[in-house]
């Protein structure tokens, strides 16, 4: 079992910038990608940005260029630092792990964490 808690949500106004933490703990053995995810009042969870222990990143297409994903201690923390931010990024923030098991990829998610854009 992998545990995961996200911390650094907020209120911001638009153009400013959050940070978001998520730290991995327990059997954190063979996780093969962190990423984040939001989603919106009476919205589907959407993919914001991925990042895979080799490094490799990915993004949607509306935050490309505004969030950065980072991760250290080989995806046992990652990070979204988010830049420029708009109304529409608001939404609760969720931190996903997949782990590698013998039975296939294991989904793990955190709590969620609020973040608001609003003058």
């Amino acid at each position: 079992q992998v545990q995961l808690v996200e911390s650094g949500g907020g209120v911001v106004q638009p153009g400013g910038s959050l940070r978001l933490s998520c730290a991995a703990s327990g059997s954190r053995f063979s996780i093969v990608a962190m990423g984040w995810y939001r989603q919106a009042p009476d919205e589907e969870r959407e993919m914001v940005a991925t990042i895979t222990s080799s490094g490799r990143s990915n993004y949607q297409e509306s935050v490309k260029g505004r969030f950065t994903i980072s991760k250290e201690n080989y995806v046992d923390t990652v990070y979204l630092q988010m830049n420029s931010l708009k109304p529409e990024d608001t939404g609760v923030y969720y931190c996903k792990a997949d782990q590698l098991t013998s039975q296939g990829i294991a989904n793990y998610w955190g709590q969620g964490t609020q973040v608001t854009v609003s003058s």
